[in-house]
């Protein structure tokens, strides 16, 4: 019998803890930042309605719909939508994704976990500047030597923890690990957030302010659009990317988590709901605590610069700022950073379960053994993206960004075109306790896949126009090994989906 969520809360508590991660309180206010501030927020939007919610729908039908035939995985499922040879080949994508992003995504969590130390501790405590607190940074991640670290003994340490409690809770399976999880981590992490958005709002600006530094410039700055950077290409694929990587559609992660629903379940408000969620965790919280932090502190212009890297407002303007309030600071750095754990943890425990599915229901293994040689996997495989420069950023340039386009397009053609929108339709409504829209059939069947090929053209356009470039060897390790690693998950799919002989032959 296969596992299953306990409660509905704990299932949609579950998908937001999904969603909501890193990408809410570091990912978005940089892009927002640096796009435009209120004019990124148009194409945010519009790419929420037009992809976002479409997607959604879509991927918990297909998860529901694929759970029936005991698959947890998109291989298997897209099989089931469209029996052609080619589609769980399609639906490897879905498994491949989150794991490639999971060697990189559970070291950056651990960092969080050491800076909440750190700040609790006071180790970084009279470092003034953002340089200051960058290089403590990249000493800590072992780039380079400081008084601070002289080696990666501690960047090791937070990882093996991180690892650790990660596949602690995979391993209680779905309803006692996942499910247990999301209901502890989301309330507190809703509580911290709404602790720092609170303080954020009260902050004075420091002496010698220039007349934009103030709570209601942070708060103009993400809400007024400049509507001439409408006309910038990059603001649009930034806001495509943005709604892809905060709802976590195109992943394959909602798939793996609705197919443990009952038949009758509800995926239309489950869907709903976990959008809902996940936009007050990074429009209202993750936009207002960052961005409007960084204006009072640093200015607009400056505020723009600090967020052309996502580290450098999440981590080190922000190290900054919390230093520099009048009482507390320590501890609400360190709660800002635990924050942003608990909002990584519940996502890497998402993303490491589809790759559990494929081992665990393909090769009959019992879950704990599964969650082994998997966690056995993430250990060795994340090494590199600890050890070799520029491998962290090409993993993410392919899996985090340009694989997700493609699987979106792909699963969207597969769900409105080969299983069909009349049966779409039917699946997504089956169940519901909201009416779907019947413009959800040419919304998905035409709109959506031809803005999402638009998005992927302008997006290879321009990775083209910029070329390759002198590819490090980092860069180039990060290749063969997606290559590798992809086609080694393929032939992992091809045995555990392979059809038994039929007697006699």
């Amino acid at each position: 019998m296969r596992d299953r969520w306990i409660t509905k809360s704990g299932l949609i508590l579950a998908l937001a803890g999904n969603a909501i991660g890193l990408g809410n309180f570091l990912r978005f206010p940089g892009q927002a930042a640096s796009n435009g501030g209120g004019a990124f927020m148009i194409p945010y939007f519009l790419s929420l309605l037009i992809i976002g919610i479409p997607l959604m729908w879509a991927e918990c039908a297909i998860g529901r719909y694929g759970g029936r035939y005991g698959h947890g995985h998109t291989a298997g499922m897209l099989h089931r939508l469209w029996p052609h040879p080619t589609s769980k080949y399609i639906g490897v994508f879905g498994i491949f994704i989150p794991f490639v992003v999971a060697l990189y995504y559970i070291p950056i969590t651990s960092w969080c976990l050491a800076f909440s130390w750190f700040s609790l501790t006071g180790a970084y405590e009279g470092l003034q500047t953002n340089a200051e607190v960058g290089t403590f940074l990249s000493s800590f991640q072992g780039w380079e030597s400081s008084e601070h670290f002289s080696s990666r003994s501690p960047l090791i340490v937070f990882f093996v923890i991180t690892l650790g409690i990660n596949l602690w809770v995979l391993s209680g399976g779905i309803g006692k690990g996942i499910e247990r999880l999301a209901k502890i981590a989301l309330p507190s992490l809703f509580l911290l957030a709404g602790v720092l958005v609170v303080r954020v709002l009260t902050l004075d600006p420091p002496p010698g302010a220039g007349p934009d530094q103030t709570v209601l410039s942070g708060l103009g700055f993400v809400w007024n659009p400049n509507l001439e950077a409408l006309s910038n290409p990059s603001v649009w694929l930034a806001a495509a990317g943005q709604v892809f990587f905060t709802l976590s559609v195109g992943w394959g992660i909602i798939h793996t988590y609705t197919s443990y629903l009952h038949s009758d379940d509800d995926v239309a408000l489950t869907g709903l709901s976990t959008v809902s969620l996940n936009e007050f965790a990074e429009i209202v919280l993750g936009g207002t605590i960052a961005i409007t932090a960084s204006v009072v502190f640093f200015g607009i212009v400056a505020t723009q610069e600090i967020a052309g890297s996502t580290f450098n407002l999440g981590f080190q303007a922000m190290a900054v700022i919390f230093q520099q309030m009048p009482f507390g600071g320590r501890t609400l750095g360190a709660i800002w950073f635990f924050l942003l754990f608990l909002a990584g943890l519940t996502s890497a425990v998402a993303i490491t379960q589809p790759m559990i599915a494929l081992v665990q229901e393909g090769f009959h293994l019992t879950r704990r053994r599964a969650v082994t040689l998997v966690g056995i996997a993430l250990f060795v495989m994340s090494l590199p993206t600890l050890f070799m420069a520029d491998v962290l950023g090409e993993l993410d340039f392919w899996a985090g960004t340009f694989a997700l386009l493609v699987f979106g397009l792909a699963e969207c053609l597969i769900f409105a075109w080969g299983f069909g929108m009349d049966r779409g339709l039917a699946e997504i409504r089956h169940g519901a306790q909201i009416h779907v829209p019947a413009l959800i059939v040419p919304m998905l069947k035409y709109i959506t896949p031809a803005f999402l090929a638009a998005v992927l053209i302008g997006f290879s356009w321009q990775w083209f126009k910029d070329g390759l470039g002198d590819a490090s060897p980092g860069i180039q390790f990060a290749r063969i090994f997606m290559i590798a690693l992809f086609i080694g998950i393929a032939w992992l799919v091809r045995t555990a989906l392979r059809e038994p002989a039929a007697e006699g032959q």
